[in-house]
């Protein structure tokens, strides 16, 4: 997972992933932007649920926990999210659905093996510094997340071409919000769960959505000559 974190990093410097504002010919066939969503993540939902609950802990109050905190994002990822995507028009190459496809089968097998079958948790873990301060955190991105998702969302439906300049909240301060609250979001798994799976999906996180950043706020920059220059990509007031 770590090496991949690297492989990611620098690929996405210099080749953009084909899909939403950067969809481009030349990547293969294509699928609708609402099974490709749901495809891919749904290894994350389904098949984390299926390891999970076949590891010797999946009782037990923490793993158990830690489950729910995963299923509460995916379940959003997999199933509501792409019910609220536009329900013709958008396309994603196939070749970008498997290979997300393929990274989740592995992340989740990773994660939910450890939770359910390899971290034996006290119950006291609970109530813990680690495992408090990690669960806030990771609420606190999703709702950075969700919150983002739905502004965009709503541009989307109401802009004629399905893009212009978000406003309001995070969107404020930087270009991505969604994208930093899913790093906060994984930042906050790694240190509930205590990890080395949770810390390897917290690294690859970055490596993966800090490059799409930049990709992101030079594309509205390019697109939106008012674009509010004092926005950043990603960090506030910093990057």
């Amino acid at each position: 997972m770590f090496a991949l974190a690297g492989a990611t990093f620098f690929a996405l410097w210099f080749v953009v992933a084909p899909y939403g504002r950067h969809a481009r010919a030349g990547w293969g066939p294509t699928i609708s932007d609402r099974v490709g969503w749901a495809a891919m993540e749904s290894p994350s939902l389904v098949y984390f649920s299926w390891i999970f609950f076949h590891g010797a802990h999946h009782d037990r109050v923490v793993p158990l926990a830690l489950w729910a905190l995963w299923t509460a994002h995916y379940a959003h990822r997999a199933i509501v999210y792409p019910l609220r995507l536009a329900r013709r028009g958008r396309r994603m190459p196939i070749a970008i659905a498997a290979m997300a496809f393929s990274f989740n089968v592995l992340n989740a097998t990773i994660n939910a093996s450890f939770i359910g079958a390899l971290g034996a948790y006290p119950d006291a873990w609970l109530a813990s510094g680690p495992f408090v301060v990690g669960a806030l955190l990771f609420a606190l991105g999703m709702t950075m997340n969700l919150e983002a998702d739905r502004k965009l969302l709503a541009l989307r439906r109401s802009s004629p071409d399905g893009y212009a300049i978000p406003r309001g909240g995070m969107h404020e301060l930087v270009s991505c919000p969604n994208y930093l609250g899913e790093m906060i979001e994984w930042g906050g798994w790694a240190l509930a769960s205590a990890s080395m799976g949770g810390l390897a999906f917290f690294v690859y996180t970055i490596a993966n959505l800090a490059p799409r950043a930049f990709a992101n706020h030079a594309w509205y920059r390019r697109t939106f000559p008012d674009y509010p220059r004092a926005r950043r990509a990603l960090v506030p007031f910093v990057w």
